[in-house]
């Protein structure tokens, strides 16, 4: 199923934060199902086709991030699991286990928000989408809403870490001093 058409944009700008809002939202589901707060979302057209959002740990599937959410649900639109007239946006850069799924769908072009200098793979740690001997090139566009998407991630960990901190300070252990 697919999204109604998005409105008329007056530049490539607002397309792409309209998309990236979209993505957005897929992220704050993620954050709700208690999952890294990454979303994407898979436009053909002017129409979103498919969404996704992180799902790793309810699924127990490491290969169920948002990006692989979203390239699932779109090769069922699509009746293809090739979609060279399709944009990605997802508000996290891909790691390199969705950079290659990206470039085996053949997708035309990817946008992306934050970028992950740990385990980014459009540019942050390495850049396949720079191989110039692949035998597809994806265009790419980063940095789309970087701020929003870059403090949703930082207020989950921050908020995860406040909790783990929480925790450690409310174990009780052993007064090392007590006579037994």
């Amino acid at each position: 199923m697919s999204d109604a058409p998005s409105p008329a944009f007056t530049d490539a700008d607002a397309r792409d934060r309209f998309y990236m809002a979209a993505a957005l939202e897929e992220a704050r589901l993620a954050e709700a199902a208690g999952e890294v707060p990454v979303g994407a979302v898979v436009v053909w057209g002017d129409r979103i086709i498919a969404r996704g959002h992180n799902l790793p740990i309810r699924s127990m599937d490491p290969s169920a991030h948002a990006e692989m959410q979203a390239l699932r649900a779109a090769a069922q639109v699509l009746g293809n699991y090739r979609m060279p007239e399709c944009e990605l946006y997802v508000t996290l850069e891909p790691c390199a286990m969705c950079s290659g799924a990206i470039l085996h769908a053949r997708l035309r072009h990817v946008v992306f928000g934050a970028t992950d200098p740990k385990t980014g793979a459009a540019g942050s740690v390495v850049d396949l989408f720079a191989q110039a001997t692949l035998n597809h090139q994806t265009t790419l566009t980063r940095g789309v809403m970087a701020d929003e998407c870059g403090q949703l991630l930082r207020d989950f960990f921050g908020a995860r870490r406040r909790a783990q901190k929480s925790a450690r300070a409310t174990i009780v252990t052993p007064d090392s001093g007590a006579d037994t």
